[in-house]
């Protein structure tokens, strides 16, 4: 049976983060997770924008329980104090979705000096699981869900230029953030086996989703109509990833039509590259050293 918002289990009680939330993919997970009982955080940049999402989700199920915090993934600064304040008020955090993405922007530096896509994409939230790890740890049953794209497909590591300094390609840039996502989900996810923790990492694709961020793309604008499917749909991947029993870790979750562009969700397949764990281990290190935030040693 086709899986569908109906069989997301009770989250009462239970605390969510979901970075990126005031619109998109983010907002409608956001809202399928609040409207399930989960006390859901909208992890945001732009607070005027997080703060009508969340009267939105209030006014849909007023019941609901929501609220807004700054953060700006492309700002280690940023991520490291929403994740103090984050850690001084909540004693449980259930579900962290590392939703909040950039695609093909011109070239742009970051405050830290990094390629605003890999910044955003991959190495604030690097940072934000690893400042967040020791809550996630003590959380029974705990999830880490990090969105990636069909767009990984097209992506390689190139650790010698992973700022893109020498030549910008923003389909390229967006590429390897995105299989990067996928690299690091599971890296993440032998580490806690390695350690037999109950926290588990998986993964989640929306598909071809109309949202706001394909407006960089003519063309994707352009065949959004044809080939897009909602955004509300479009973020059933990321919630079955972060609710459903059968989403273990390092599993990966995607549309299941056509070419998985639309559908309801089901388990997907990533590219090989996304499996080298050669990469994905070089990925952490690099990671780590840029960032400067270290968690999980490979030695458990």
């Amino acid at each position: 049976m086709a899986w569908t918002p109906d069989q997301i289990p009770d989250q009462a009680g239970r605390t969510a983060v979901v970075t990126g939330a005031n619109g998109g993919i983010g907002f409608h997970t956001a809202a399928l997770l609040a409207a399930h009982g989960a006390h859901v955080v909208l992890a945001c940049r732009n607070l005027e924008k997080a703060h009508a999402a969340a009267d939105s989700i209030r006014s849909s199920h007023p019941e609901s329980k929501v609220s807004v915090e700054q953060l700006d993934l492309a700002s280690l600064c940023s991520v490291a104090d929403f994740a103090d304040r984050f850690t001084a008020t909540h004693k449980t955090l259930d579900i962290l979705v590392n939703n909040a993405g950039v695609m093909i922007p011109p070239y742009t530096k970051t405050s830290d000096g990094f390629e605003l896509q890999f910044a955003t994409n991959h190495l604030g939230h690097f940072a934000l699981t690893g400042q967040l790890m020791t809550l996630l740890l003590s959380t029974p049953n705990s999830r880490v869900v990090n969105v990636s794209s069909l767009a990984h497909r097209r992506g390689r590591m190139r650790f010698d230029n992973l700022n893109s300094e020498r030549r910008y390609k923003p389909w390229i840039a967006y590429g390897q953030s995105k299989l990067a996502n996928l690299l690091f989900t599971y890296e993440l996810d032998r580490r806690l086996r390695a350690q037999a923790a109950s926290l588990t990492a998986t993964a989640a694709h929306p598909g071809f989703a109309a949202t706001n961020i394909t407006s960089q793309s003519a063309w994707m604008t352009k065949a959004t109509p044809f080939f897009g499917q909602k955004a509300d749909m479009g973020a059933w991947p990321t919630v079955r990833a972060a609710t459903a029993p059968e989403a273990v870790g390092g599993s990966y979750w995607g549309p299941r039509w056509f070419f998985q562009l639309w559908g309801s969700p089901k388990r997907v397949g990533s590219s090989r590259a996304s499996h080298d764990m050669a990469q994905a281990t070089e990925l952490w290190a690099r990671s780590e050293a840029l960032t400067g935030v270290q968690f999980l040693s490979s030695g458990g």
